[in-house]
């Protein structure tokens, strides 16, 4: 059984050892802060309910032991160049990033814990993509990794990988590395918000006429990270964002692909991505009509609570582990009810789908699959700076 005073432990120095300076306050700030849905103890609490369910009392003897296995398989499948994951179009600097994530969220640092080196190349790789150290990779000065131009994940991968080195902004222990962590981020965080669009959000290649709610959510939860980090993130990209998230809500809660319905109905994956989008937003003077359409996206999520019955056609496989990943996300930034209820669920349903270890997409390959389980599974340790609370 894992020992829950090692675990607090471990949170609260990965908290003090992981930023330094004026950063750590910013880094501190948890995910769900204002402008965000209900953090409460149960569906319609008052936000400033006491809260209970964070700790690591929900990782088990067996996830741990999952979730130590995929750690180790995952970082053996790390690429000489720091990569994770198949070259899939513009995806790699995308799953690399999520493969980073992954080692983020067991407390391993740059240079610092058993997989240390591994979270070091992950660094060097994806700011190579922009500083153009990576040897074979066509490059880019403009902000974008790996200029990606019209790959059709070119602006997903764009947001995962800049998710990522926000995360890590702070953290290195040379100061020659993190100002150059730094001034990638920045050039980043400045090329996303570049490529908004006029309807507020982001579609799969940068300034494309039309938006979608899924590449937005990535997007948002980017900037929050940056925002985090200390880059400046002018208010208006981010309220645009949201605005444009809102206009996606369908009258039964879920979220559609596109503004006003035009995708059919609404459906599990975007609704939870959605739903973290809003969270990300935490503009004040936003709360309130932010946190009445976070409301309603929990309540339509409620009828996808793993390993109950449900319709199988909500959840195509195509994006099985992307819907759950962001669904445990928006749990966690909800707490109470929606946490414990969720949580287990999905824990459970994971551990019986590792296969050796390890997770598997048809689609978008294993070490996306597996740096998302670990995400999830990771949750409650509470390491990640965006997540904590």
């Amino acid at each position: 059984m894992r020992n829950p005073l090692q675990s607090v432990s471990r949170r609260d120095f990965f908290r003090t050892t992981a930023v330094s300076g004026s950063v750590a306050a910013l880094h501190l700030t948890a995910f769900a802060q204002p402008g965000g849905g209900p953090r409460s103890d149960g569906p319609g609490a008052p936000r400033s309910a006491p809260r209970s369910d964070t700790g690591a009392e929900f990782i088990t003897a067996d996830t741990q032991a999952a979730i130590d296995r995929g750690l180790a398989l995952l970082a053996q499948s790390q690429a000489t160049d720091g990569s994770f994951g198949e070259r899939i179009g513009g995806a790699t600097a995308g799953i690399t990033g999520l493969g980073g994530l992954a080692l983020l969220g067991a407390g391993h640092q740059p240079g610092r814990g058993k997989y240390g080196k591994n979270v070091s190349r992950v660094v060097d790789y994806v700011t190579g993509l922009v500083t153009g150290t990576n040897p074979g990779f066509l490059t880019s000065n403009d902000g974008q990794f790996g200029r990606l131009g019209n790959q059709p994940s070119a602006m997903y991968s764009h947001g995962f990988a800049s998710l990522f080195l926000a995360e890590v902004c702070g953290m290195m222990p040379e100061a020659l590395r993190q100002k150059r962590v730094r001034a990638v981020l920045e050039k980043a965080t400045a090329f996303a918000t570049a490529a908004q669009n006029n309807e507020g959000g982001w579609r799969y290649v940068p300034n494309d006429p039309y938006a979608d709610v899924s590449v937005t959510v990535a997007l948002m939860m980017a900037l929050r990270a940056a925002r985090n980090a200390g880059v400046l993130v002018r208010k208006e990209f981010v309220r645009k964002g949201a605005k444009y998230i809102r206009e996606c809500q369908l009258a039964d809660g879920g979220f559609s692909y596109f503004k006003g319905g035009t995708q059919v109905g609404s459906a599990f994956a975007r609704t939870a991505a959605a739903v973290v989008g809003l969270y990300s937003a935490s503009i004040p003077e936003d709360e309130n009509v932010n946190g009445k359409a976070i409301e309603r996206g929990l309540r339509y999520l409620q009828n996808f609570i793993p390993n109950r019955k449900f319709n199988q056609r909500e959840l195509p496989q195509a994006h099985y582990y992307y819907g759950q990943y962001y669904a445990a996300l928006a749990m966690w930034s909800a707490g109470g009810d929606y946490w414990r209820t969720w949580f287990p669920a999905i824990r459970d349903e994971l551990l019986a789908r590792a296969n050796g270890g390890t997770w598997t997409d048809h689609f978008h390959g294993t070490a996306y699959a597996t740096a998302m389980s670990l995400i999830v599974l990771q949750l409650p340790n509470n390491y990640l700076p965006i997540l904590q609370k």
